[in-house]
């Protein structure tokens, strides 16, 4: 049997490399492109816990330190000022503690809808000292 028989006989699978080439890197494109989406997700959300931390200890600090502002206005003026939009801040005026939660969008994507918002929560909590002096504890 001679060389071209034995190719007749196994049909002709010239390009069929550049085929498997060509697949190979479409996968590693979109595999890309979805490590780069989880990537600008994952800094979003880093962005959004950096403004509700922010957020939460400005309207702690008013709780601790009133100047008469309305610690809720206060977090939500640190949460845009981070490019976030405050969803809600459980601070109430003469309490210890301040719970806020904050949105912000991601941003475009590659292979999602563009639409996709991030949401973080962060607490700050206000440990003011006694007005009453501590007693000293009896010595047995």
């Amino acid at each position: 049997m001679s060389v071209s028989d034995s190719r007749r006989l196994l049909g002709d699978e010239h390009g069929s490399v550049s085929v498997v080439a060509a697949v190979v890197i479409g996968i590693a494109l979109v595999c890309s492109l979805g490590v780069a989406d989880v990537a600008k997700a994952l800094v979003a959300r880093a962005h959004a816990q950096a403004a509700a931390d922010a957020a939460a200890l400005a309207a702690a600090q008013e709780l601790a330190l009133a100047d008469g502002r309305d610690p809720a206005e206060l977090a939500a003026e640190f949460a845009t000022r981070n490019g976030a939009s405050i969803v809600s801040c459980d601070c109430p005026g003469g309490g210890s503690e301040a719970i806020v939660r904050v949105t912000l969008p991601v941003g475009s994507l590659f292979l999602l809808a563009d639409d996709r918002t991030v949401t973080a929560a962060a607490r700050a909590v206000v440990d003011l000292p006694s007005s009453s002096p501590a007693s000293p504890s009896p010595s047995a």
